[in-house]
């Protein structure tokens, strides 16, 4: 009788680094640098893989923006495939992987891009590009045209948009994304995809950026405001859900689809629960910058930090560190701005805020830092912050244990 075959270890519990921890691996490292927390990722990871609800999570690889952590991730059960911001992007992540699935996440005008595309058999056959209007499908036919006649087809995704419309749209909540709203704007553009031989419809996608990208537990609202920002994120789910699946199945009328992608790192348990759903996109999670400090839903742990140098003492508790303003994309806000977190119980001035050559703060802490010193911060957005360094470096409790380029560091500028 064969013997019982032993239980699998359990596999070991990610522990996120403590600044302790960052400190002392980071001792010989002469900031401005960066780090990521490979526990702290590591977790973040596997709880939106719990979140997600056992359909797969694509991931936005604008969130991480280095590819030795892309491949970190995907090497991960429960992720599958890159949404990419940019065609070149996607054509060079390819390049890297001969067998990554790539889904651009916006449309391009980009035609030397779609040029390289329509030429490589290979890349085409992986990478799928984006669409909301007839003008798009006329670059892409035409691309497509220039490589000849054996040229491969073209893999098009039609992009919904997610967005809320009340009062027969005179208001509306959300992205100014794209042009297609209704279930029937979606199936007349997948006719006119399905009526251009060159071109190949295999996927709708929707993103529900006032659900998933915006917090529901503000700290500087008040609870009126939160209590309107619940219910209209709930009244704008339930609306998605139906009208994502009207649109899914009118497409589907037209061709059959190969993936429905919606979703982002806020709403991934409403989203998996759609049916017509079949896969998530996200990743700001996985670094979990300061804009995603204020969920009720999910609490992820900080991930990516970076360090400046304290260079003057300008007053009594106040100190000024070198460099800082590293603001991040949206609407300008104190929100935008970089969070100093250690040590505790510093923030930036209202007059200065965060600067291009240097930075003041100021707060009880203030005090006891000297010339020479560290402050650690968090950038409010998660895969900008690579646009600043060449490398992070990557740490397992007190140890860095990897440097890795970031897409600066590989010589790339894709926005």
């Amino acid at each position: 009788m064969a013997s019982a075959r032993p239980e699998a270890a359990a596999p070991p519990v990610p522990r996120p680094a403590g600044f302790a921890d960052l400190e002392k691996a980071t001792a010989g490292l002469q900031p401005p640098f960066a780090v990521v927390d490979l526990g702290a990722l590591r977790a973040n990871a596997a709880q939106m893989v719990r979140r997600a609800g056992g359909k797969p999570v694509r991931l936005a690889s604008k969130s991480l923006r280095c590819r030795a952590l892309i491949d970190e991730v995907l090497a991960r059960p429960g992720f599958s495939g890159v949404l990419a911001f940019t065609l070149p992007e996607a054509l060079w992540l390819a390049s890297h992987d001969p067998a990554l699935d790539v889904l651009v996440g916006y449309p391009t005008a980009d035609t030397d891009a779609l040029a390289r595309l329509a030429a490589d058999t290979d890349a085409a056959a992986r990478i799928t590009v984006m669409a909301d209007s007839p003008e798009q499908l006329d670059l892409l036919t035409e691309a497509a045209a220039a490589a000849g006649p054996d040229g491969p087809p073209l893999r098009v995704c039609l992009d919904l948009d997610a967005s809320l419309r009340l009062l027969g749209g005179r208001v509306h909540l959300g992205m100014r994304r794209s042009p297609l709203h209704a279930p029937e704007q979606a199936a007349a553009l997948a006719r006119a995809v399905v009526a251009r031989p060159r071109l190949r419809l295999v996927g709708v996608m929707a993103y529900e950026g006032q659900i998933a990208g915006v917090g529901d537990a503000q700290p500087g609202q008040g609870r009126p405001m939160r209590t309107a920002v619940r219910v209209v994120q709930h009244l704008s789910a339930r609306e998605l859900r139906a009208r994502r699946a009207a649109a899914v199945r009118a497409v589907r009328a037209v061709a059959p689809l190969e993936f429905v992608n919606g979703g982002g790192t806020g709403s991934l348990e409403s989203t998996s629960a759609e049916p017509a759903v079949t896969e998530l996109g996200a990743g700001s999670g996985l670094y979990a910058p300061a804009l995603f400090d204020h969920y009720r839903g999910f609490s992820p742990l900080p991930a990516a930090y970076f360090a400046l140098s304290v260079v003057r003492r300008p007053a009594p508790g106040h100190v000024t560190v070198l460099g800082g303003g590293w603001t991040a994309s949206g609407a300008p806000g104190p929100d935008r701005l970089p969070v100093p977190v250690h040590p505790a119980g510093l923030s930036l001035t209202g007059t200065e805020g965060a600067g291009e050559v240097q930075t003041p703060l100021t707060g009880p802490a203030a005090d006891g830092l000297r010339v020479g010193d560290r402050v650690w911060f968090r950038h409010a957005k998660a895969g900008e912050l690579c646009e600043r360094v060449d490398v992070l470096h990557l740490v397992e409790h007190d140890r860095v244990v990897g440097t890795v380029p970031t897409y600066r560091g590989e010589g790339l500028a894709f926005l």
